[in-house]
């Protein structure tokens, strides 16, 4: 049997100290096989913004390891960590993080400069249904399209993993199903392992796997054999 694509083993982070030390994420090990759509849910504190922020490279754990392929995240500091970020990762947050005086396009252009083996761009703009859209700047257009153009920049660089944090948080319900969608029309179309990070419930049944972390525990680890589409999902 092949190693999982994402291998997480042992993982552990706290923050604070003395009386003020709080365990955040507690010996954590799991794997992620390539080109699923993998859900993490738990409550607010539970440690799901942390365990995306590690996997990241945006911070470092206390102990433990990370691997993604043949690299291992927790062996690179400096410029290995920046590399990693930038051939391996995209990033798609609950608030959109734009350029305010850059069009859709720049805002997307932008990230494209940062890999060597970008997607068409003007294809990208089409698939996410932007084109239209693509000379306005973000706060002409709504917030599903700067969620969208958000995605866009996180998937222009053709990453192998795409990490999501609460991506559909701001957004109405109409709006959030939108976007379910893209991601999963983008994993079908373009292959790459996605994590997303939510206190949705009813996303899970669009996710191949499902994990739940509590108090820092990762307490559930299933594969989702009766896999919905992203329309059919209600709440």
């Amino acid at each position: 049997m092949s190693e999982a694509f994402l291998r997480v083993e042992g993982l552990c982070k706290h923050y604070g100290e003395g009386e003020a030390k709080v365990e955040v994420l507690r010996d954590i090990t799991v794997g992620v096989e390539r080109g699923e759509i993998c859900v993490l849910l738990g409550p607010s504190g539970s440690g799901k913004s942390t365990f995306l922020n590690l996997v990241g490279g945006l911070e470092p754990s206390d102990s433990g390891r990370i691997f993604l392929g043949d690299t291992e995240l927790t062996a690179l500091s400096g410029k290995g960590l920046v590399e990693y970020r930038r051939r391996e990762l995209g990033f798609v947050f609950q608030f959109y993080n734009l350029v305010s005086d850059l069009t859709i396009r720049e805002n997307i252009e932008v990230c494209e400069y940062l890999s060597q083996d970008p997607l068409p761009l003007n294809e990208l703009l089409e698939s996410l249904g932007l084109w239209e859209h693509r000379l306005k700047f973000p706060n002409q257009v709504s917030g599903g399209q700067q969620q969208r153009c958000a995605i866009g920049r996180a998937l222009v660089k053709n990453p192998s993993l795409l990490l999501c944090d609460e991506p559909t948080g701001a957004l109405d319900y109409n709006t959030s199903k939108e976007i379910l969608q893209l991601m999963e029309d983008v994993n079908r179309e373009y292959g790459c392992t996605i994590i997303i990070v939510t206190h949705n419930e009813a996303i899970k049944h669009m996710a191949h796997r499902i994990l739940r972390l509590r108090d820092g525990r990762l307490v559930e680890n299933t594969i989702n054999t009766d896999v919905w589409p992203a329309s059919k999902l209600e709440w």
